[in-house]
């Protein structure tokens, strides 16, 4: 029979750290992003209203089914954001097969969307963008891969995503995007973090951040 005695002091610190650890579980959140240089800003929602002006900024794109994918499709939803193309042999396989691990955990769950942003938009169609799909064996309906103009995508990638954040507002528009950067928005459009998509440890990470977001109200 096991017997467990905790003297006076032993039940002090016993004490502390079991607040202590319900304190932090309670104080779980993510830090808001509001500049290129990706600057975490440690405050509650409420404070993120007036601190944090920065949102993604409204866009509209035609996804692997033709149809219009807007702003308004993640309104009130929590979105990843992904950069990529289909003809790509680098870094964007690696990237989809490790999302593959937010997707068939949020497959089923409306209020999380991924959208794929193809950075050579005049090379992938709709049909070229449904084909990468099928290929990848992607069923959830709300991973979108998107395409439209060249202009819209790398502006909004780079002055709303901040895609590449070691550059930010001072790139070239025009200059070819590539990065393995993925970013994480929370409902209201603010970012709230950012990850290499190509290391399985950092889309961990994103699932655990999800998570903590899927419990903010």
């Amino acid at each position: 029979m096991l017997k467990t005695v905790f003297s006076g002091n032993n039940f002090a610190v016993f004490l502390v750290l079991t607040l202590f650890s319900c304190k932090k579980h309670e104080e779980e959140s993510l830090p808001y992003y509001n500049t290129p240089d990706f600057d975490p800003h440690f405050i509650t929602g409420e404070e993120a209203v007036k601190q944090i002006p920065h949102t993604i900024a409204p866009f509209s794109f035609i996804d692997q089914n033709n149809e219009m994918i807007t702003d308004k499709t993640i309104n009130h939803k929590i979105h990843v954001a992904s950069f990529i193309f289909t003809s790509c042999g680098s870094i964007c396989p690696i990237m989809i097969k490790n999302l593959d691990v937010v997707n068939k955990k949020y497959e089923k769950d409306p209020d999380v969307v991924l959208l794929s942003f193809s950075v050579t938009p005049w090379i992938d169609t709709p049909q070229k963008l449904a084909e990468f799909k099928k290929f990848n064996k992607i069923n959830n309906p709300n991973w979108h891969f998107l395409t439209g103009g060249k202009g819209e995508i790398y502006k909004l990638a780079r002055q709303s995503y901040f895609a590449e954040e070691d550059l930010g507002f001072t790139k070239d528009s025009t200059e070819f995007l590539h990065t393995e950067h993925v970013i994480l928005a929370d409902r209201d459009k603010k970012i709230r973090g950012i990850y290499n998509g190509t290391l399985q440890t950092d889309v961990q990470q994103l699932v655990k951040d999800i998570e903590i977001l899927k419990k903010e109200k």
